[in-house]
């Protein structure tokens, strides 16, 4: 029996209700995944609060990492006992479940259960954004909201590692030495510094070529005036809000700016894009470059407090859920 995590309705936390399924066997292309390790991201909440509308009744979570106990007929790449990870799709809070094979990744022996899951879904979102979305170049300065974050301290060390310098924001004074240690050059107060105009200070009044703003309704205003003329902002989440209402005539306004509103499933769409990006991540990894904080750990079936306390800003760096 798989241990499942069930929401019947959309609201907070509360409505994550949990439920003991028994598996079928898997089907032609699916594998048994258990999982080892969950990770928790705010696209969860998003599920969960009907933000991001899903199909009722349903799961809940996207990143996971644990090993094939059993493939379905037709499954070549993966057998019995790989050590696996994924991003997709919705369900990843169970303590197994069926699954394409396809939508799996298979883990070097280098990157242990937990550093996977806590990776994984923000590391490849971190290289899409950095190297596709926005293509980075060395000598830019990129500013990072939430920068104390799961993605953004990802982010912070991504942008370092391809010779940017950082100006990372935080919610509170405890979370500057984590958006310090993960390279931040400059970490600014979001709640107590005005945003825009202490980037234009560090600039020299130009702004920056490229932010990423992972909260949305809170930061949009300052990621439009601290951008630079012809810069571009990668508005990539809701974690205090959706940006609503947005006029196009302000990307006039403060110099004739792009924006992109991404998500990682347009840049992971082929098998070769999927290897190539997992590639590039496991070797960052490797090398050091990338080292993520797992700053909690819950019990899996805590995931209603861990919800809560993500959407208060009192997390830092990535955040598991344990079977």
């Amino acid at each position: 029996m798989a241990r499942v995590a069930r929401i019947e309705r959309t609201g907070g936390p509360e409505v994550i209700g949990w439920a003991d399924m028994e598996l079928p066997p898997p089907g032609p292309g699916e594998v048994r995944m258990r999982n080892a390790a969950v990770g928790l991201n705010f696209i969860d909440t998003y599920h969960r609060s009907g933000l991001y509308p899903v199909p009722l009744p349903g799961g809940l979570g996207l990143e996971a990492s644990g090993v094939v106990e059993a493939a379905g007929e037709g499954v070549t790449d993966f057998a019995p006992g790989d050590r696996v990870a994924t991003f997709s799709p919705i369900g990843a809070y169970a303590t197994e479940r069926n699954l394409p094979a396809a939508s799996l990744f298979k883990l070097p022996d280098s990157v242990d259960h937990e550093t996977a899951a806590a990776v994984l879904l923000k590391g490849l979102t971190a290289e899409f954004m950095v190297e596709r979305a926005a293509k980075v170049q060395r000598g830019w300065t990129a500013l990072v909201h939430a920068a104390a974050g799961g993605v953004g301290q990802i982010l912070v060390q991504w942008l370092k590692a391809v010779g940017a310098e950082v100006i990372g924001t935080v919610g509170s004074e405890a979370k500057i030495a984590a958006a310090k240690a993960a390279g931040a050059d400059h970490v600014l107060l979001s709640r107590s510094e005005d945003i825009a105009a202490r980037v234009r200070e560090i600039t020299q009044g130009e702004g920056v070529p490229v932010a990423f703003d992972g909260v949305g309704a809170a930061t949009w205003a300052a990621s439009l005036a601290a951008t630079r003329r012809r810069g571009l902002i990668v508005s990539y989440g809701n974690a205090s809000g959706p940006v609503e209402g947005v006029a196009l005539g302000a990307l006039n306004t403060h110099g004739s700016l792009f924006v992109t509103r991404p998500k990682l499933f347009d840049y992971y769409v082929t098998p070769e894009e999927r290897a190539a990006g997992a590639a590039r991540l496991f070797a960052m990894l490797d090398d050091g470059t990338i080292r993520p904080e797992i700053g909690q750990r819950f019990p899996l079936e805590q995931a209603a407090e861990a919800h809560r306390l993500l959407e208060a800003g009192e997390t830092t760096g990535s955040t598991l859920l344990l079977p």
